[in-house]
């Protein structure tokens, strides 16, 4: 028996109906760009994370773009952020002007660790990006304290975390803005790139709606200077017909989650954590083992698919390597990167296939 990390197939093929109608309704109505469907899926995707707001982009790269300048980031300002993150968190950054500034992680959750944050705020720090890791938020109260204290913006990175919850408020409601990939692989996942950004702000929704169409207000005024990062229409009704089943695919998730976490009790791989007072979606199910390649070689010969999330922290990037910071330690983002693996875990997967794995996950652990 075989079970690959992802496939992404047996998705599309289980809701391929709803997918036809939903794509077809677009190819009659004529209308590719912005419009009624994308302007449908912002409302109910507001809906669903408790938000006033959310306004559609082009990617969850471009969604952190424009959720920092629609809270006012820009040239010569610090972003500060984690190193245990993918690049495109520290991209969206950058396209602002801004510059990255890394802390650690917390060992257990691997998201922002708190204690980490004001040791690297400086006279130019503008904004905190926590990033909720895997599908579990970042601990955002002690953040927000902070980041109100000094005065600074909080934009969460929820890329991995649609329907993730801090202390019952869902992940993109909390901070001053959201930014949403749904790229194909994610919980909520379009057919090709697509993000949101999400907030509670009218100025900040209206802010974000310029910029990510040229800063247009209405037809050829050109009211602040933005860019093409629009929604697809067809990528919105996509959305639309998936984002249905949202909740009962992360309750799959987290029961998937809990069956791997029984499997691996009496081994030395460690689990993930959920936190206190969080709800973790698991968009990736992650362990940790010393022993990384053995345990993947194992279970590689039993016909398990494995990957690692992230193995190259940013700082040791060779595109990156100047945002090293010369004061603080990365010390846990780089002893995760050297022990972390990712295991298979979708709603699409059969019973079948998790008992397998588990069988699988107790005798590699123990090999």
């Amino acid at each position: 028996m075989r079970v690959p990390f992802l496939d992404l197939a047996r998705n599309v093929s289980s809701h391929r109906a709803e997918l036809d109608a939903a794509i077809e309704c677009v190819l009659r109505s004529g209308r590719f760009v912005l419009g009624e469907e994308v302007e449908r899926f912002e409302d109910e995707f507001a809906s669903f994370c408790g938000t006033k707001y959310a306004i559609g982009v082009a990617s969850g790269t471009d969604a952190i773009t424009v959720a920092l300048q629609a809270v006012g980031v820009g040239p010569g300002d610090d972003v500060v952020t984690v190193a245990n993150t993918c690049v495109p968190t520290i991209v969206g950054i950058e396209a602002t002007g801004a510059r990255p500034v890394l802390v650690d992680v917390d060992p257990d959750t691997f998201t922002l660790d708190p204690d980490k944050l004001e040791a690297a705020l400086t006279e130019r720090t503008r904004a905190i990006v926590p990033v909720h890791l895997y599908g579990q938020c970042a601990d955002l109260e002690p953040i927000l304290a902070l980041a109100r204290a000094r005065g600074l913006r909080v934009v969460e990175d929820c890329a991995q975390a649609h329907g993730a919850e801090y202390r019952g408020r869902c992940a993109g409601s909390i901070g001053e803005a959201g930014a949403f990939s749904f790229y194909p692989t994610k919980n909520l996942g379009a057919l090709g790139d697509a993000g949101a950004v999400t907030t509670n702000d009218a100025e900040v929704a209206e802010r974000a709606r310029l910029l990510r169409n040229y800063g247009e207000r209405a037809r050829f005024e050109h009211v602040v200077r933005g860019r093409n990062s629009r929604l697809d229409t067809l990528q919105a009704a996509v959305l639309r017909a998936k984002l249905p089943h949202l909740a009962a695919w992360n309750e799959r998730r987290r029961e998937l989650a809990a069956r791997y976490t029984k499997s691996l009790a009496v081994t030395p791989v460690r689990p993930p954590i959920e936190a206190d007072g969080r709800r973790h979606v698991y968009h990736l199910y992650v362990v940790r083992t010393p022993r990384r390649e053995v345990f993947r070689a194992k279970l590689d010969e039993r016909g398990v698919g494995t990957a690692v999330h992230y193995p190259t922290p940013i700082h040791l990037q060779p595109a990156y390597r100047d945002l090293a910071p010369a004061e603080q330690s990365l010390e846990v983002t780089e002893r995760l990167a050297r022990e972390i693996v990712s295991l298979p875990l979708h709603p699409e997967l059969e019973d079948a296939d998790v008992a397998y794995v588990s069988d699988a996950l107790g005798a590699a652990a123990l090999a």
